[in-house]
């Protein structure tokens, strides 16, 4: 097993589906002879042939419309957004058609619609978005968002096998960070949607995230131990549909939780989280829920002002002190 980026662990998912399944094919916006905005799809033209690795026009409706109906005639399309903010072109494709072709009419849809998600890079508002809370309200819709190599190359090749709507979030800030390489097995194997994984164990709160912030939260925590106070970190996985055992497990555990996201804090993950635990495990809780999340203005391109949006370790820390002295 060699260590390899995120970014080619979701690369290696989607060769090994292609060869596995003559019916899995790739469109999107230079995702053939550019190899991808990020080069996730770099040398699958070569290998698969222009009809499974498709350049499509500047149209994200379009991209989404044509998957759904490959999708509808027995073929597994992965779609890819360049970047996944202009997922919101698709928005009726994909909640009105897609998430309900299964209850209206008893036929699946089962494609991957992936991209490049979040800040911290100095994308700007229009390149660096978290777009999971759009979907929440949709049934119909399962949505991953992963946060180490392992579990993308897993939950790529799950998503693929889905006989439904898979929404495949993938941070940018972590394609190629080197502090993440991890070694993946080159024999198949699935990560299941829907299910979550504790990073770390701890007993006197608890800090449920996805994504880039699991990171935040493991560093926060490392600071955590050094004054004497252990947190667990349950990393989601998956967004839709999320794993309320896990969730209820840790509320039980440690009875003090924090919900950490980059998401702009109204409407969020953490607000419907908060609110399965209040109807489920209320009564394990010693304070109240904790939600630190970026603020509800759009993603600042200029670097301090972006720093100033996101959630940092301090902010974390700040957060954590408090919950632990409630």
């Amino acid at each position: 097993m060699a260590a390899i980026t995120l970014l080619e662990a979701v690369k290696q998912g989607l060769w090994e589906e292609m060869e596995r399944d003559k019916n899995v094919f790739i469109l999107g916006e230079d995702v053939g002879e550019y190899g991808g905005a990020f080069k996730v799809t770099d040398g699958f033209l070569k290998q698969f042939g222009a009809d499974r690795v498709i350049d499509t026009p500047i149209s994200e409706s379009a991209i989404v419309g044509a998957a759904c109906g490959a999708a509808m005639m027995g073929l597994r399309p992965v779609a890819e957004m360049q970047f996944i903010d202009f997922i919101s072109c698709c928005f009726d494709m994909l909640t009105n058609y897609a998430a309900k072709s299964r209850y209206r009419q008893g036929i699946g849809i089962p494609m991957v619609v992936r991209g490049p998600c979040g800040g911290g890079v100095h994308g700007g508002p229009f390149h660096s978005q978290n777009v999971e809370a759009f979907f929440l309200n949709t049934p119909g819709l399962k949505m991953v968002e992963p946060s180490t190599p392992y579990d993308a190359k897993g939950l790529i090749k799950a998503a693929i096998r889905d006989d439904d709507p898979v929404l495949f979030f993938e941070h940018k800030l972590l394609y190629r960070n080197p502090k993440i390489k991890q070694e993946v097995p080159d024999d198949d194997y699935l990560v299941p949607i829907g299910k979550a994984a504790t990073r770390r164990e701890g007993r006197d709160l608890s800090i449920i995230t996805y994504g880039a912030m699991v990171y935040t939260a493991l560093d926060a925590a490392a600071a955590l131990a050094k004054e004497g106070i252990e947190a667990e970190i349950v990393d989601l996985r998956t967004l839709a549909p999320f794993d309320r055992e896990a969730v209820c497990e840790t509320v039980k555990k440690t009875s003090k939780i924090m919900i950490l996201h980059e998401a702009t804090r109204t409407g969020g993950m953490a607000g419907e989280l908060t609110a399965v635990i209040n109807e489920e495990v209320f009564e394990y809780l010693d304070a109240p829920v904790v939600r630190v999340t970026s603020i509800d203005t759009p993603v600042p391109y200029a670097p301090p002002l972006e720093e100033f949006f996101l959630p940092q370790v301090e902010d974390v820390l700040k957060a954590a002190r408090a919950l632990v002295k409630y």
